[in-house]
């Protein structure tokens, strides 16, 4: 992994949130001068774009209106984590059409402009899931990856992305029709590089295959579910990552929220995402109370031990982090400094019993 450090705030522990400027929604200057955080950037995978090791998920932001999730944040209580997020060096975004029906894209379309140069952050976003009822309004045809990607940047206020990724795979299209499709957005200049999420490994291995055969480009990373508690991917797709030089950029590493706070606490989000009711299994509960034990003795953050045993693997390159508390972003960021022992590992690693796949 080529990778580099950059220190982005200077000390041991970051303080307390509600401590922070009001403002900005970051600690305050005198305030930075006793906090160190170190933000690391690595190549995505065997390609040449260098990304923050964090990266900001903007699902959690959008126009709750427009009937995507009831738990996101609108414009303005989302503008306070850009804010943030620039601040601590995180400068890989990432969001999709789907996302707030569209409103994501133009959040963080937004909020490029007021607190960032174009050039200096790295954007991804993502195509498959149904934005209208029209032929192109969902899938991966030609049609609906030409349309997506228009109304995409119209929204995020740019003429590219450098991250254009394939939401799921679309069984009702060829794959040589989707690989090509994108190898002409690329081509096109609306995107930089390419990138794939949930899927069998068998599928993802037939669309490079595909761009393999025909000289077109091939993707770059893999959105994956992946964390202590759901840890599939490492039975085919991890495998199959490295040896196809793509970096794994993991979503939900904290399983929702749920290996962040002891068993049994609740959030406004817990108890409106349905999506969250995968990881409140019963037989999880062990997986949690271990990243608790180890957290307490360590004088650390449940979700630093959680996000620190994501961030070992070799094939991961950033775990996405959303953030709707002050405090989310900062505790991500400290994780790159854990490093987890090996009895540390096995106690957090132990109680883990097969799963089906979800998400896909």
């Amino acid at each position: 992994m080529d990778e580099h450090r950059a220190i982005t705030a200077i000390g041991s522990r970051p303080p307390e949130p509600e401590n922070w400027c009001p403002r900005t929604g970051a600690p305050t200057a005198d305030q930075l001068e006793d906090w160190k955080l170190v933000m690391e950037y690595s190549r995505l995978g065997s390609s040449g774009l260098k990304v923050s090791r964090i990266a900001l998920g903007c699902m959690s932001f959008g126009d709750t209106s427009r009937g995507f999730s009831e738990w996101s944040l609108g414009d303005q209580e989302a503008q306070p984590f850009f804010r943030q997020a620039i601040e601590l060096g995180i400068t890989f975004w990432d969001t999709a059409n789907v996302y707030g029906i569209g409103s994501s894209e133009e959040i963080v379309g937004r909020a490029i402009d007021e607190y960032a140069r174009r050039e200096d952050i790295v954007l991804a976003t993502k195509v498959h899931f149904k934005m209208h009822d029209g032929p192109g309004g969902s899938g991966l045809s030609r049609k609906a990856i030409m349309e997506q990607i228009d109304a995409s940047l119209t929204r995020l206020g740019t003429d590219y992305v450098d991250l254009y990724q394939i939401h799921r795979f679309d069984p009702a299209t060829p794959v040589e029709e989707t690989m090509e499709a994108l190898h002409d957005v690329v081509k096109a200049g609306k995107a930089r590089y390419l990138g794939a999420s949930s899927m069998w490994a068998w599928q993802f291995a037939k669309m490079q295959h595909a761009a393999d055969l025909h000289g077109w480009t091939r993707f770059v990373s893999m959105q994956d579910q992946y964390n202590l508690m759901q840890r599939e991917e490492e039975r085919e797709m991890f495998g199959l990552l490295a040896d196809q030089g793509v970096g794994s950029i993991p979503y939900s590493p904290l399983a929702k929220g749920r290996l962040a706070r002891p068993w049994g606490e609740h959030t406004r989000r817990f108890d409106t995402d349905p999506v969250g009711r995968r990881f409140d299994i019963d037989n999880d509960r062990p997986i949690v109370e271990a990243v608790q034990r180890v957290a307490e003795a360590r004088g650390s953050k449940m979700v630093q031990v959680a996000l620190a045993w994501v961030l070992k693997n070799p094939t991961v390159t950033a775990p996405i982090v959303g953030a709707t508390k002050t405090h989310h972003l900062p505790d991500a960021v400290a994780a790159l400094d854990v490093r987890l022992s090996d009895d540390e590992i096995q106690l957090v690693e132990e109680p883990y019993a097969p799963h089906l796949p979800t998400g896909y």
